[in-house]
């Protein structure tokens, strides 16, 4: 194990990738390590993981509020948990970085009752309305001998660009990147990729705006398509 270890500041401290990838490797630690971290028979984090642990894994920014109480934010160690400085986390949302990281900028709003499953990137100055759900998997399904719940899961992260808004009741299904300036309107399910500086509504969402900079106007597109 003398090879996972790195010097810092004269103080030997183990690398958390290296360890990372030896419990990965190992199914007893692994199997360990789950115990320790995971409640029994629920995929939710233990309150020591969640209130002491994780502190040293992830990356929460200055005056930036993170309403727990009234939320389930299931978030692990083993996966990247960070937001930015002046964001706002509204009650009653659910945050898991289970199965990928969530990555949020400066600025980021999420707003009540929202879900936020990673893989999930967004950039500054981007949100959410109310009751929106982001994932960045799907649940695998190819062998219909199986149960869903014991096949793997079908990872393929959510980008999304600075300024992106998600009106309320929005879904945002795995895969999709939307960029820059981009508005989804609200109750639209998004399921393709938004070129940046768009307007999108409908389900699946459609673009209906596009911002003309030579006219610096916002020109509707619908029939264009």
């Amino acid at each position: 194990m003398h090879e996972l270890k790195t010097s810092l500041n004269g103080f030997e401290m183990f690398d958390k990738k290296s360890v990372k990838e030896v419990l990965t490797k190992n199914e007893r630690l692994m199997a360990l390590g789950h115990w320790f971290i995971l409640r029994h028979g629920r995929l939710q984090p233990r309150w020591w993981v969640r209130k002491i642990l994780n502190r040293f894994y992830h990356k929460i920014g200055k005056n930036t509020i993170i309403r727990s109480k009234h939320s389930r934010h299931d978030l692990f160690p083993w996966n990247k948990f960070e937001i930015g400085n002046d964001s706002d986390i509204e009650n009653f949302t659910v945050l898991n970085n289970g199965a990928g990281d969530v990555i949020l900028g400066n600025r980021v709003l999420i707003g009540i009752g929202s879900v936020i499953i990673g893989p999930v990137t967004m950039g500054d100055g981007s949100g959410t309305g109310q009751h929106v759900f982001i994932s960045g998997f799907s649940h695998g399904f190819q062998d219909p001998e199986k149960e869903t719940r014991e096949q793997p899961l079908e990872k393929h992260p959510v980008v999304m660009g600075e300024d992106v808004h998600i009106g309320s009741n929005s879904v945002v299904v795995a895969g999709v990147t939307i960029g820059k300036k981009t508005q989804i309107g609200a109750g639209s399910v998004v399921t393709r990729d938004i070129p940046p500086y768009s307007v999108a509504v409908g389900n699946p969402a459609k673009v209906v705006k596009r911002y003309n900079f030579e006219t610096k106007c916002w020109e509707n597109t619908r029939g264009l398509q």
